[in-house]
Parts: C-alpha cells; sequence; structure tokens
C-alpha cells in the first residue's frame, strides 16, 4: 500500500517534466515562425531599393543611379568639381552607391546644374524608397569637422521641408558659389519628399561647415533608410501611407 501511495507524486513529476519539455518545444517552433517571416521580408525589402532616373532639360541633362544598400562607392560628373567631392561625402558616408553624370550650362554659371543634380537625386531616392515599407523612416546625425558642428535631423515623411540653418561666412569655396548649398537641399528635400533640417552649431571655415553638412546628411539618412527588422513588412507611419 505504501508502494502504490508514492506512484502518483512520481507520475505527476513525470508528467510536469513532459508538459515543460513540450512548452520550450512549442516556444521554439513559434520563435522560429516569427523569425522566418521576419527574414523573408527583410531580404523583400533589399531587393529593389535600387532606382535610376534621367532627367533632360533645356538647361540641363542629368543621370542618377543609386543603391542604397551599397557599399559607399560613387562617380560623380557633374561638371562642377566641388558639388562632386560633397556627393562622393553623401555616398561614402551613408554607404549608397551613386553614378550621377550632368551636363549643363555652366557658361551662366553653376546655379541650374547644382538645382538639377539635387532634384534628380531627390527622385532617385524617392524611387528607390516606393512605398517606404520598412524602413527607420527618421535619422539625425551630428557631424564634427575641426571647428564646425553641424546637426542634420530628417524624416522621410511624405511631406517636403526644409529649415537651413546654414551661416557660411564666404561668398564662395573655390569657384562654388555658398549660396548653392541651400539650393541643393531644397531641391532633394522636395523631390525626395523629405522633411529636413539643418543647424549650424559651430563653424568659422566655409569649406569644413559645407562637407560637416554633407556629411551629416549622408549619416542621418543612412540611419533614416536603413530597413527595422522588426517591422519590415510595415509602412512606418500610424496613417498606414507616407
Amino acid at each position: 500500500m505504501g508502494m502504490v501511495g508514492n506512484a502518483h507524486p512520481t507520475n505527476q513529476t513525470t508528467n510536469n517534466q513532459q508538459q515543460t519539455t513540450n512548452n520550450k518545444q512549442q516556444t521554439t517552433m513559434q520563435t522560429k515562425e516569427l523569425q522566418v517571416p521576419n527574414s523573408l521580408n527583410l531580404e523583400q525589402s533589399l531587393l529593389t531599393r535600387t532606382a535610376s532616373i534621367q532627367r533632360t532639360t533645356k538647361e540641363t541633362d542629368v543621370r542618377v543611379s543609386l543603391n542604397l544598400d551599397g557599399g559607399g562607392h560613387c562617380s560623380a560628373a557633374t561638371g562642377i568639381p566641388f558639388l562632386d567631392h560633397m556627393l562622393h561625402q553623401i555616398s561614402s558616408h551613408g554607404l549608397i552607391d551613386l553614378d550621377i553624370k550632368a551636363t549643363g550650362d555652366l557658361e551662366i554659371d553653376d546655379h541650374h546644374s547644382n538645382e538639377d543634380v539635387g532634384i534628380t537625386l531627390g527622385q532617385a531616392l524617392a524611387k528607390a524608397l516606393g512605398d517606404r515599407k520598412g524602413i527607420v523612416r527618421f535619422g539625425h546625425f551630428i557631424a564634427p569637422l575641426d571647428e564646425a558642428l553641424v546637426q542634420v535631423s530628417l524624416d522621410f515623411s511624405g511631406r517636403p521641408h526644409l529649415s537651413y540653418g546654414l551661416e557660411i561666412p564666404t561668398q564662395r569655396v573655390g569657384s562654388y558659389d555658398t549660396q548653392l548649398v541651400r539650393e541643393f537641399f531644397v531641391a532633394v528635400a522636395n523631390n525626395s519628399k523629405m522633411t529636413l533640417h539643418i543647424r549650424q552649431l559651430d563653424g568659422i571655415n566655409s569649406h569644413h561647415i559645407i562637407e560637416a553638412t554633407f556629411k551629416a546628411f549622408a549619416r542621418a539618412m543612412r540611419m533614416a533608410v536603413e530597413i527595422d527588422p522588426r517591422r519590415a513588412s510595415a509602412i512606418p507611419s500610424s496613417k498606414g501611407v507616407l
């Protein structure tokens, strides 16, 4: 009778152990089921993040090809050497592959080519992002370059806006008109449908201020276009559309 009485706790212990094992197996299966779709969504999101745009007017002919998931490779030939240098900053620090070719009425000045490169780059960004599904959406960065310090915050919101706070002390860097920095970012923001805030926190050297701006922009954009693995298949908006 004593042995019979001890059988129930032993059976209960065995049952509990079996239930624990089953729970662990079930949890493992559920985790795998959750991970696989996210992995697939991530791969699918990365497949189409390239774009090529050609824009031709009576003033300029601009072609931009980009890969948002590149390695920072850049070929830029706009006819404006300082702008080419800045485009290399966007590519290198944003890890975006860029191939940009432009011809324009540089005999007049750099304005049309500078603006139209910004327009075409913005259009290529918008095309590569598509419906913006899965992206982090927001990005920010503060970049130092010697004495210069520039903050950039941006949002691929679908609502174009530029708040521009640079105070560049000279009219030119080399042959480049420093007023064209603002025109470039106006064009990019409007055509990529980006909200963009640029703030100069410090700086007295025009080249340093501008280059720090492009570097901060590149790093902020890199953050914003990254795929968020927690919602790789969702548009990052409470409205469900951007």
